[in-house]
């Protein structure tokens, strides 16, 4: 099979990393939206049944497929919606708000305008949009010396040695180095894993249109606007072509068969795509797919194993979890800021929407990265709207 001879060591521990950046960045927050709808411990443990299953093969398969790294997420910025706009709605209005949500996804990616929208962003704007997505992480990194200075020393340390003499293992040494160090330290909380197989639990839904509108339309919009709308600046940033509407739908139609157990909302990811997408996971990237497929059997093997797997992600430090992010992320991010800022037509809205998606403001429920795409647009439209295109180059 393909996959086996274009898997390597890099791709694998590149999916790794994403797995464990994604879950362990963001599980706090589903688990308090399940809980603002009054979900018991057996409905949490079978939204990660859902949300597992569902982001594992929504990557792995299409990966498989296409050949190239379909990365698939759930939506955190959807969780934080449901989180403060759950109260008020029980577990069965909710999932049918989930559905209501699902099926709107699947409409825009049937109709096709979201990826028409997306074309028509210049790539500069993408790029810049993507590099304010990851700044932080990569920030981060450097930021975690205060609390960890041991680990994260030794984490910066490898990294940049590895760097040096062997470039293509340098995440997946640092991360060895890194749990090395934290279980010397007893900073790896063993006690939290607990084996156990996670059960799914059936949600029949209730359609209102007091949920439809209170919870079903924010999550869409802020999944669309600040996870989807990312999720494609990653993919073209890194000079894949995917269908992208087909993708969208795909999300959509999971979400809509999921949600019922507990899979609120699946979208593109960000984060997790620039770590697979980007040459740490493989210096070819026709063969960069395999972290993807390995980041979405690792999700499967969350979603079988709830809690037990949940508990071995949470279980790593907080530091090695940020520094191991923003380490694998610093090609992307200067990959990004290279391509925001090359083209002098284009620089200025560009670092406009780096700016803005960077500084994380949030207006009307909508995060950073939707208003990034606005703000250097707009700037964008103003800079070059009735010029003749010479005069623009001058």
């Amino acid at each position: 099979m393909q996959f086996f001879r274009d898997v390597s060591f890099s791709a694998a521990s590149a999916g790794f990393v994403a797995t464990l950046v994604g879950f362990t960045s963001s599980v706090a927050l589903v688990f308090q939206a399940a809980q603002a709808f009054g979900a018991s411990e057996a409905v949490i443990a079978s939204w990660m049944w859902a949300l597992g299953l569902g982001m594992g093969l929504a990557t792995a398969i299409p990966s498989l497929i296409l050949r190239k790294p379909v990365m698939i997420a759930w939506s955190t910025p959807g969780a934080a919606v449901l989180a403060s706009a759950g109260l008020g709605f029980d577990l069965a209005q909710a999932t049918g708000a989930f559905m209501v949500s699902a099926l709107m996804v699947v409409l825009v990616g049937a109709t096709g305008w979201f990826e028409r929208v997306m074309n028509r962003i210049p790539m500069a704007i993408a790029a810049g949009l993507l590099a304010g997505v990851l700044v932080n992480f990569g920030m981060a990194a450097f930021s975690a010396v205060q609390a960890a200075p041991l680990l994260v020393l030794a984490m910066l340390t490898t990294y940049l040695l590895s760097k040096r003499w062997l470039p293509r293992y340098a995440v997946p040494l640092t991360l060895l180095v890194a749990v090395a160090v934290a279980a010397a330290q007893g900073g790896i909380a063993w006690s939290k894993v607990a084996w156990d197989w996670a059960v799914p639990v059936w949600t029949t839904p209730r359609f209102t249109w007091q949920a439809a509108v209170s919870v079903a339309l924010p999550l869409f919009v802020v999944t669309m606007a600040s996870q989807n709308m990312p999720g494609v600046a990653v993919i073209r940033a890194t000079g894949y072509q995917m269908p992208i509407s087909r993708i969208i739908s795909m999300t959509g139609l999971a979400t809509l068969v999921l949600a019922p157990f507990g899979g609120y909302a699946l979208n593109l990811a960000a984060i997790t795509a620039a770590i697979c997408m980007g040459p740490e996971a493989h210096p070819d990237p026709g063969r960069r797919y395999a972290a993807a497929v390995i980041n979405g059997l690792l999700y499967v093997l969350v979603g079988l194993f709830g809690a037990a797997v949940a508990g071995l992600l949470i279980a790593f430090p907080k530091e090695l979890v940020a520094a191991i992010a923003g380490l694998a992320l610093l090609s992307t991010i200067g990959g990004g800021l290279v391509a925001a800022l090359r083209d002098e037509v284009h620089r200025e809205p560009a670092l406009i929407t780096f700016l803005v998606t960077a500084s994380g403001v949030a207006l009307a429920g909508i995060g950073s990265a939707f208003w990034g795409v606005v703000a250097g647009s707009a700037a964008l439209f103003v800079q070059q709207y009735g010029r003749p295109r010479t005069a623009v180059r001058s």
